[in-house]
């Protein structure tokens, strides 16, 4: 949390950090605007995107960008991996660790590993179901 204490946390800042924090649902920024306009009624979509690309780069969100589909942004900034429905989209954090791959990332020759992003697809028990049904 020291890194909130070294950015200027403005009330539209602080408000979407919350939001985003209140939900683990990995939400898109025009999802994200939907639930911080309830708070602040005149802030704009672009006010939102702005306020969520710093909070990234100061470390305090994550950006998911998956092939294919829209940013979603997560309030948890610790390392973790991500479950996406190939059918609704749904994405939920994978709980876990894969020590045997991050040891190969740091073995591996030449390569100064800098992070990795592990993407899981499939479906999710209630797209699975709908699948099963028909």
């Amino acid at each position: 949390m020291q890194k909130v204490q070294e950015l200027r946390m403005t009330r539209q800042r602080r408000i979407i950090l919350e939001e985003l924090r209140k939900v683990d649902t990995h939400p898109t920024a025009d999802q994200l605007y939907l639930c911080v306009r309830d708070r602040l009624p005149r802030i704009s979509l672009a006010t939102v995107y702005r306020n969520l690309e710093l909070l990234v780069r100061e470390g305090l969100i994550q950006r998911l960008e998956f092939g294919g589909t829209r940013k979603r942004f997560d309030g948890n900034p610790e390392g973790h991996h991500h479950l996406r429905c190939l059918s609704c989209g749904e994405v939920r954090d994978a709980s876990g660790h894969i020590p045997a791959l991050q040891r190969v990332a740091r073995s591996s020759d030449g390569y100064e590993i800098t992070g990795y992003h592990l993407e899981l697809t499939g479906y999710c028990a209630c797209c699975r179901k709908d699948k099963d049904d028909s």
